[in-house]
């Protein structure tokens, strides 16, 4: 299982850069994981869109979906060309009235993902955990080739988290705030706190996204190896990991 990751920042993409997202490869199908903001450029430089299989979606806060729209153009136009032949589909959950938007026509097509149900989409296999956010997130557990990544997406603390991710080879979780930054802003987690999640679930490797346009980005790494003893990077575009 390979990850490429597009994007590494919250809220809006940085010049020439994108919003929190990456691709997934396991057998030659590719799973594009949350769409904001320039996801769709970045995503071209390492899969024709004509090749890409499957979208799945977090939550519906703008820096997570604000790319559908035209998604679901470049499939239109995909289609008419010949290119494909089957509606592109795109996996999100359904309790946001967001979700009927997902379907567009014969191009896209809306498919329900929630707690407690397993999503089987091309090689790999996701499970999902409720996160704590303004708006209803899910956190995915994603699993192929023997290999099993968990991705927070955009969360505050949460016990659950623990559980659900426990032995996951790699943890991608966001890492929004600072440290000094803890109980003023909602939603989200410290570097800290993304390192004493990874300690507590026995990861390999810890990767940080979801990052903040302020500050020392590099403070997000030392706050995490305070509590996590394994290694720890910052998600950049064009990083790729190759899980064997």
């Amino acid at each position: 299982m390979k990850i490429t990751f597009l994007g590494k920042y919250g809220g809006y993409p940085g010049k020439d850069s994108a919003t929190s997202s990456f691709l997934l490869e396991s057998n030659g199908f590719h799973l594009l994981v949350d769409c904001g903001s320039g996801v769709l450029s970045k995503v071209q430089s390492y899969v024709d869109l004509k090749d890409l299989d499957a979208c799945i979606l977090s939550h519906y806060h703008h820096d997570h979906i604000a790319d559908v729209g035209v998604l679901q153009y470049a499939m239109l136009v995909e289609t008419k060309l010949g290119n494909r032949t089957k509606p592109f589909p795109i996996y999100g959950h359904k309790r946001d009235a967001k979700f009927d938007e997902l379907t567009n026509d014969i191009y896209t097509e809306g498919r329900e993902i929630s707690v407690g149900k397993t999503s089987n989409i091309g090689p790999f296999s996701l499970s999902f955990c409720e996160t704590i956010h303004p708006a209803y997130c899910l956190a995915m557990k994603i699993q192929a080739s023997g290999q099993t990544i968990l991705y927070t997406a955009d969360t505050e603390w949460k016990d659950d988290l623990v559980v659900f991710a426990k032995n996951a080879d790699v943890l991608i979780s966001e890492a929004s705030i600072y440290k000094e930054q803890f109980g003023i802003v909602k939603g989200h987690l410290t570097g800290e706190e993304a390192g004493k999640l990874a300690e507590q679930t026995g990861v390999k490797q810890l990767l940080l996204t979801h990052l903040p346009h302020y500050g020392e980005q590099e403070k997000l790494v030392e706050e995490a190896k305070q509590g996590y003893s394994g290694p720890v990077q910052l998600v950049n575009p064009g990083m790729v990991i190759d899980l064997k």
